[in-house]
């Protein structure tokens, strides 16, 4: 009966990494996170999904310091800050916003999420 059997199911942020990922690569992963983690992040805070949302923004933190493109990583972390506002997570998102140096994104931040910069 082990058609039956509940597989468990490994999210992309659980997923090894066998090679140094370079700014492109890491971009492109960093992205894929926050868009599977979208996906439930909004309803992490009310069921008990809250580990799940944080173990994807803390491994996409982790990647996107080590990109050293700073537009990449500025945008990388963009999408980190609306992964945060989804899961209403604004101490992480405002942290996060600071961290960020290019003008324009800081501005579109603000225009997408005006509590950041409060």
């Amino acid at each position: 009966m082990r058609w039956f059997a509940q597989k468990t199911r490994q999210d992309i942020w659980d997923e090894a990494i066998d090679a140094p990922l370079g700014d492109i690569e890491a971009a492109a992963r960093i992205r894929a996170i926050c868009d599977a983690a979208s996906v439930g992040a909004a309803a992490s805070a009310r069921t008990g999904e809250r580990e799940r949302y944080d173990r994807a923004a803390r491994v996409a933190m982790e990647i996107a310091m080590k990109i050293s493109d700073e537009l990449m990583r500025d945008d990388a972390v963009r999408r980190i800050v609306d992964l945060c506002m989804k899961a209403n997570d604004l101490k992480t998102a405002q942290i996060l916003f600071r961290a960020i140096q290019a003008g324009w994104v800081r501005e579109a931040v603000q225009r997408d999420h005006p509590a950041v910069s409060e």
